[in-house]
């Protein structure tokens, strides 16, 4: 079993509570809380806390790796990926409703969202409080600060104008609701202010932490969405963000055949354990039902296909939509994560999906998706992949989309072909064009927690599909939950809810 430090840190603060309990001991010294967050220990406690949010689990907690939370919103609500119901009665209806746009706020993707963000929020606060008062290493607030800001980016992202605090000592009825902009100005506030000062150690104690590669990576997807976000595009900061990153000396991993790899390239450790940090430059680390789980392929899998490659029956959930899958070359590595067709044992999965709700999706029906191939230890309810939140992949591509859309395609080529080449395609034949760059995004990224926000950037997420007609413009935001509003009156909710 893997051991990872930021674990090992949680562990330390549940026994130093637990040591606290003995009243018959003698204690002749002890720290005061200033002194205990002021040291390297403590502070690296403090930051556990708030790091221990991000991990994906059961109740829609964390930002991947389990489901109705975070991850689910975002993918089933784009174009790569939906649970149909099935004809046999299995999957509820709203994970087909996420994909058709007929969501409520009312529904539990979306109340898991909202809390795991608030709760993870608040967790911020208090650590970036106690590493103030204790006068803690500069790097450690620095990271307390930047993790907030992850935490708000995700939020305005999805529900735009929102509560916003930053002091824990305020009661929820009283939190102000903030405009979008005025989110947004914080968050490019605390990271151009911080990210600096972050640590530039890769790997280690700081894999799965925010360095200063990441705290850069996150500054430039800030960026990158700024026209949305505000109205006025910021792609020249994204670009020079993006330059920081470079300088972190990070590559593309290797796209060569591995014959000991089930998925046959060295790209697919990309999506397995402890991942590599030539490209890597944030995951989520995972070891099931220890830190978090990773539940992608089992849930995607027909039962006996799951039992057939690696011993545990499937949950015949996920799918990838027919028009995503056929977008990709024969030839594109990538292309290898999909299972379809014939695969012996009695399965057989049809690209064809004739119905996502009524009467729903027969039970073979759908192409599955196995980037996430498990890896041990593992069981039936998930397995220790980790997973990417960011690497240099996307990081070449948004120099690529930054470049098209000031007029440098032809600046924007060497970019976006590197990528290419990678999965086992030729270099384009011209300059790049957005649509090219939006295609290619979608081919490297899927399934990756990126897909409903590049939709939306390149005016692509209203667009009908073969199971809806054109959405409303107010589907680009989800509606703030019917809880929140009824515990804050003075929110207002997203318009056309």
């Amino acid at each position: 079993m893997k051991i990872k430090n930021i674990l090992l840190i949680g562990s330390l603060s549940f026994l130093l509570l637990v040591g606290c309990t003995n009243v018959d001991e003698k204690v002749y010294d002890k720290y005061t809380a200033d002194d205990f967050y002021g040291s390297a220990q403590g502070a690296d406690v403090a930051l556990a806390s708030v790091y221990a949010q991000v991990g994906g689990n059961w109740d829609g907690v964390g930002y991947a790796g389990a489901d109705r939370g975070w991850y689910d919103l975002n993918c089933f609500s784009s174009d790569e990926q939906v649970i149909p119901h099935r004809t046999t009665g299995d999957w509820e209806l709203d994970f087909a409703r996420l994909y058709k746009h007929d969501w409520l706020p009312t529904d539990s993707f979306i109340n898991n969202t909202w809390r795991w963000l608030y709760k993870s929020i608040f967790n911020a606060n208090l650590a970036v409080n106690q590493l103030e008062k204790s006068n803690a290493e500069p790097s450690k607030i620095a990271e307390a600060k930047v993790l907030r800001a992850f935490f708000y980016y995700l939020l305005i992202d999805d529900f735009g104008d929102v509560p916003f605090y930053t002091d824990n000592n305020i009661t929820v009825d009283q939190i102000p609701q903030s405009s979008r902009k005025e989110v947004y100005n914080f968050i490019v506030k605390e990271l151009t202010e911080n990210v600096e000062t972050l640590s530039a150690t890769k790997g280690g104690n700081y894999y799965g932490r925010f360095n200063k590669w990441a705290g850069y990576t996150l500054l430039a997807k800030v960026y990158l969405n700024a026209g949305v976000y505000t109205g006025t595009p910021e792609w020249e900061k994204c670009l020079a963000a993006c330059d920081k990153v470079s300088g972190g000396g990070f590559s593309l991993h290797s796209g060569a055949a591995n014959a000991s790899s089930p998925m046959g390239n060295k790209y697919y450790e990309l999506f397995g354990d402890v991942l590599p940090d030539d490209e890597t430059i944030l995951a989520m680390f995972v070891t099931a039902n220890v830190v978090s789980r990773n539940i992608f392929t089992v849930r995607s899998l027909n039962g006996p296909d799951a039992k057939n490659l690696f011993g545990y029956s499937g949950w015949n959930g996920t799918i990838v939509p027919k028009d995503f899958f056929l977008k990709y070359d024969d030839n594109d590595i990538r292309k290898k994560q999909f299972r379809y067709g014939d695969q012996g044992g009695g399965v057989n999965y049809s690209i064809d999906v004739a119905s996502l709700d009524n009467p729903g999706a027969a039970p073979q029906a759908g192409v599955r998706n196995t980037k996430f191939y498990p890896v041990t230890p593992m069981d039936g309810g998930g397995a220790s992949n980790d997973f990417p939140i960011y690497r240099y992949a996307d990081v070449l591509l948004m120099k690529a989309e930054c470049n098209v859309r000031l007029g440098n395609a032809a600046a924007a080529k060497p970019f976006i072909d590197p990528v290419r080449q990678r999965a086992g395609l030729g270099i384009l034949a011209a300059n790049p064009t957005l649509d090219d760059v939006y295609n290619e995004r979608g081919f490297e990224l899927n399934w990756e927690g990126h897909r409903r926000q590049d939709m939306i950037r390149f005016d692509k997420f209203l667009l009908a599909n073969d199971f809806r007609g054109v959405s409303a413009n107010y589907r680009k935001l989800f509606p703030i939950p019917t809880a929140a509003l009824d515990a804050n009156k003075g929110i207002k909710q997203n318009p056309g809810y």
